[in-house]
C-alpha cells in the first residue's frame, strides 16, 4: 500500500525544557513504541525534507512526539500553535518487542527518552529507567508511573548523579535492555551488555523519504548496510556494527 501524509490538528505545543518541545495532535493515530512519524509543518518547499520524530505516547484520540529544536524544520514546528495543523505520514519502522518478561532497563541519553513512556507503559516486566541529560532532566515525570526506579544522571550534576548514565547502570542486574540515545552511549551499552544481557538498541540517523527507498539512512550492521527508516530504527545491539 502506497503511504500517503495525513493532517494533524495541534492539541499542544509546548517548550519543557530548553529546546525540548512536547508535540500533541489530535486524530486517530497508531503505531507501536520505537516506531516514528515523518513531521512536516510547512507548505514551502524550503525546508525540502520533513523531519522523523518518534512516538512518545498514543492515548484517548492523541498522539504524542518529543522533539529538540536543532535545524529549520525542528525550529518552524516549534512556532505552531494550538488550532494549525501539520502533515504526517507514518507509523514508519521497525519498534520494540512489548512481548517480554523480567526485569528491564531503559537506557536513554538526552532526547532518546522520547520513546520510553509508550514503551514503559506496554511492557510487562519490572522496569527501570536510567536517563542522562546534560543538565536539565525532562520528561520523566510522566514516565516514572510505569516505572518502578528511576536514575539520573547530568553532565554538570544540577540533577542526580554527576556524569554519564552508564555510571550507574549494571548490566548483570536485568534480563533485558532497550537502549535510545547518543551513538557513543549505544556503543558503550552494547559492550557492556555483551555476553552479559541482550539489548535493543533505537538507532537514529538523517532520513529524507521514511519509507526506506531512499537509501540514505543505512547504517553497517553485520549482514551488511540495512536501513534505519525500515529495518530499524530498532536492531539487536549484536547486529549493529559501529566502529571497525
Amino acid at each position: 500500500m502506497k503511504e500517503t501524509y495525513r493532517k494533524g490538528i495541534i492539541h499542544t505545543n509546548t517548550e519543557i525544557s530548553p529546546n525540548i518541545y512536547e508535540l500533541v495532535l489530535e486524530g486517530d493515530f497508531h503505531g507501536r513504541p520505537g516506531q516514528f512519524y515523518m513531521l512536516r509543518g510547512w507548505e514551502e518547499l524550503d525546508p525540502f525534507l520533513p523531519r522523523p520524530i518518534s512516538i512518545a505516547d498514543i492515548d484517548s484520540g492523541k498522539i504524542k512526539f518529543l522533539y529538540e529544536v536543532r535545524g529549520r524544520g525542528t525550529h518552524i514546528i516549534s512556532k505552531l500553535k494550538k488550532g494549525h495543523s501539520l502533515s504526517l505520514l507514518g507509523p514508519l519502522g521497525n519498534g520494540f518487542d512489548v512481548k517480554v518478561e523480567g526485569k528491564i532497563a531503559l537506557i536513554t541519553g538526552g532526547i532518546g527518552i522520547a520513546p520510553m513512556l509508550y514503551l514503559a507503559k506496554q511492557l510487562l516486566g519490572e522496569v527501570h529507567i536510567y536517563s542522562g541529560f546534560r543538565n536539565n532532566a525532562y520528561f520523566l515525570d510522566q514516565i516514572r508511573p510505569y516505572v518502578k526506579a528511576v536514575n539520573i544522571a547530568t553532565e554538570n550534576g544540577s540533577v542526580g548523579h554527576k556524569g554519564f548514565v552508564t555510571d550507574l547502570f549494571d548490566p548483570k542486574d536485568f534480563d533485558l535492555v532497550y537502549a535510545c540515545g547518543p551513538i557513543p552511549m549505544l556503543e558503550l551499552v552494547i559492550n557492556m551488555c555483551k555476553g552479559i544481557t541482550p539489548v535493543y538498541v533505537s538507532m537514529e540517523n538523517h532520513m529524507a523519504c521514511g519509507i526506506g527507498a531512499c537509501l540514505g539512512c543505512t547504517i553497517q550492521t553485520i549482514r551488511g548496510m540495512e536501513r534505519v527508516c525500515k529495518e530499524g530504527p530498532v536492531f539487536k545491539g549484536e547486529e549493529v556494527v559501529l566502529n571497525d
